[in-house]
């Protein structure tokens, strides 16, 4: 692929999930359990910085890097984003066009990386990229992509996995072997991304980190809940000033 920050590997492991993907009891039933309270966080802060109440994202463009088959793309729409959603898994995003067609949204879907949307010059209020950076070659040439296709003042969202042995138990021993709440092999604990990392990372690329919350899963009929203890998954914003 003509993108430094692919790892074809990555890209054909989630690709091969993808007729699967709006199952919500399938192998992607972790990001369906957490995907309101990101959607919620994310709209929450982006409001605010735009001096707006609650979550309403009316006419703000959103760039969902790394969308799969359009979780958080298609929630973030029905709050009135104009979203564009951009992946590199070319089966991911066929079913991401069939559903958002199939609940009447308009979502632009692009196949490639945010290298492509940075060489056609396009900009955007919010860029969010969620349990994305965990499986990307390059974590500072891609943090400098999402910085570059972020509007002066915007936000950059990302979730993610924190590097520590709480997160190797709980989210690489325990849900893929012991639980088998993802396939075997999603991810690669070498990968996760300490906060300090991303934050230093993020300020090299133009980035400042500006809110980050720890992201953890309740009762069944409670969801997940945003937490100060980032030991396992987290959610930061990241202000380009």
């Amino acid at each position: 692929m003509p993108y430094p920050t692919v790892l074809p590997a990555e890209v054909a492991k989630f690709d091969a999930l993808a007729a699967r993907w709006w199952d919500p009891k399938g192998p992607m039933a972790p990001l369906h359990q957490m995907n309101p309270l990101r959607c919620r966080w994310i709209a929450e802060r982006l409001a605010a910085a735009r001096g707006r109440k609650g979550g309403e994202l009316h006419g703000l463009a959103i760039l969902d890097v790394g969308c799969g088959a359009g979780l958080a793309s298609e929630e973030l729409a029905r709050a009135g984003a104009q979203v564009t959603g951009i992946d590199a898994a070319e089966a991911a995003l066929a079913v991401a066009r069939t559903h958002a067609a199939a609940e009447g949204l308009e979502i632009e879907y692009r196949e490639g990386m945010p290298e492509m949307l940075v060489a056609e010059g396009r900009h955007f209020d919010a860029v969010i990229a969620l349990e994305v950076i965990e499986h990307v070659a390059d974590r500072p040439a891609f943090l400098r992509a999402l910085a570059a296709l972020t509007r002066p003042g915007g936000l950059v969202f990302i979730s993610t996995l924190n590097r520590t042995p709480r997160s190797f138990m709980f989210a690489k021993l325990g849900a893929e072997y012991v639980l088998q709440l993802l396939p075997r092999g999603t991810h690669d604990w070498r990968m996760f991304v300490r906060p300090a990392e991303l934050s230093a990372e993020g300020r090299q690329a133009g980035l400042r980190l500006a809110a980050i919350s720890g992201m953890v899963p309740g009762r069944p009929e409670q969801g997940w809940r945003a937490t100060d203890d980032v030991a396992v998954n987290y959610i930061a914003a990241l202000a380009r000033g």
